[in-house]
């Protein structure tokens, strides 16, 4: 296994699919259009992706517009029974009614959770993916050798890339450098640890080690002017950071590279806003104080998030910088074109359609969906329980005399089904009964 790629549990996979993925897009932008471009791949793949989970981004949305509409109902259940958490059996009759809404609209409560549940490995292997590129584009590793492989040969490399006075980011690493692997001499290993440094090292940390090692000067910056081609987007390398770019431009005077530097997380934290905005937002017609805290949760951490992307994105290679801009842009764009066909859609027409596909499962299980509709049916406005006086209860109606004649009869019948048989000791015990009994009236 190549240690720049993930092993992580799940994520791990998932980053091999996407792997391929990302490695198809260059190798077709290379051979046909002859473009050898990451930055742009990034921009490809992420529209890619999105349109593949499309489908799961449907799903949600429709989700959110019944959720709306069946809001009101779930917020009367939880006033109807506010204050009786102690009480077990409330609490099951409010599962039961709740259940009952959810039933009614045919949605499945746990269905949103799913698709968060989906997209999260996808999200983090896509990440895990842009930070490692080379272990995934056949490509950019190859364009690392012969350098890589005479720089492991040579005295004093692994404890010079290891340095994070060095490179910055050698702590990210510090446990290759010191697995068993490293140390006993693997050359894969060692090679693989070397890309994942270099791969990530700045311009000023790729020339620090053409100095300090002067006999592979050309192969170390054959090997960089590669890097900068690969990465090089609109004039801003995507291996770079932003910070490290306004740092050397302000160092160098070139104050329109502190504005192009400073682009990527003011982009970032842009578009981020405009996709929070364009996102469904709950309804503040609720009274109720749990839900208006959880709104205002949602909401302060809606104004924070764009913050925090700009943050990383100063901080973080610019190729990450440039994925979250165009994962932000074709979620708005998406949003948009969702949102238009969610507003036409009939919610009526859907809750109906919901409900017979419900049915027809329910059938196909041996279950009876009008018992179900019965608890569907219930007014949840009426917050009052059951608990009535015994006065106002109406009374059952009296038996007519054929009713009276009808229960004699099955009475009959039951006794003489179960009458004991004669000669048997229950019928001798009978006798001595109905002797005694003539006796003493």
């Amino acid at each position: 296994m190549l240690l720049t790629k993930s092993n992580t549990f799940i994520i791990g996979p998932v980053a091999v699919i996407l792997g391929i993925i990302m490695n198809g897009i260059f190798n077709f932008c290379s051979s046909v259009f002859g473009i050898e471009n990451i930055g742009l791949c990034i921009i490809l793949f992420t529209i890619l992706i999105y349109v593949l989970m499309l489908p799961m981004t449907i799903k949600q949305q429709k989700f959110s517009k019944l959720s709306a509409k069946m809001n009101p109902e779930l917020q009367a259940i939880q006033k109807k029974y506010k204050g009786k958490n102690q009480d077990q059996a409330a609490m099951m009759k409010m599962n039961e009614e709740t259940q009952a809404v959810y039933t009614k609209y045919g949605v499945n409560p746990m269905g949103s959770c799913l698709q968060l549940i989906i997209q999260m490995p996808i999200l983090f292997a896509l990440y895990r993916v842009f930070m490692n590129v080379p272990a995934y584009v056949n490509q950019v590793k190859e364009a690392f050798f012969p350098m890589v492989e005479k720089l492991a040969n040579t005295a004093g490399s692994a404890e010079f890339l290891s340095n994070s006075e060095n490179f910055s980011n050698a702590a990210m690493y510090a446990k290759q450098f010191t697995n068993e692997a490293f140390t006993s001499g693997n050359a894969e290993y060692i090679q693989n640890t070397f890309i994942d440094v270099l791969y990530k090292a700045s311009t000023s940390e790729w020339k620090n080690l053409a100095d300090h090692f002067p006999t592979l000067a050309t192969e170390i910056t054959d090997t960089m002017q590669k890097m900068e081609h690969y990465n090089n987007f609109l004039g801003l390398n995507m291996g770079n950071s932003p910070s490290y770019m306004v740092h050397e431009a302000i160092a160098a005077g070139a104050w329109l590279m502190v504005v192009a530097g400073l682009a990527i997380p003011v982009l970032s934290a842009l578009t981020q806003w405009l996709n929070v905005k364009l996102m469904p937002q709950a309804s503040d017609a609720s009274s109720n104080n749990d839900n208006s805290s959880m709104a205002a949760s949602m909401k302060m951490m809606n104004n924070v998030m764009p913050i925090m992307s700009a943050v990383f994105c100063y901080t973080l290679p610019s190729g990450m910088g440039l994925y979250w801009i165009a994962g932000s842009v074709v979620r708005s764009v998406q949003q948009v074109l969702i949102n238009k066909h969610i507003d036409k859609m009939d919610i009526d027409a859907q809750i109906k359609k919901n409900l017979e596909k419900r049915d027809a499962k329910l059938r196909k299980q041996g279950i009876d969906p009008a018992k179900l509709n019965n608890y569907a049916n219930m007014s949840t406005r009426n917050v009052k329980t059951s608990s009535a006086p015994a006065a106002t209860k109406a009374k059952a109606p009296s038996m007519t005399q054929e009713q009276k004649e009808e229960a004699m009869r099955k009475a009959t019948e039951y006794y003489n089904k179960n009458a004991a048989k004669p000669g048997s000791l229950a019928s001798k015990a009978n006798m001595v009964r109905d002797y005694n009994e003539k006796n003493n009236k």
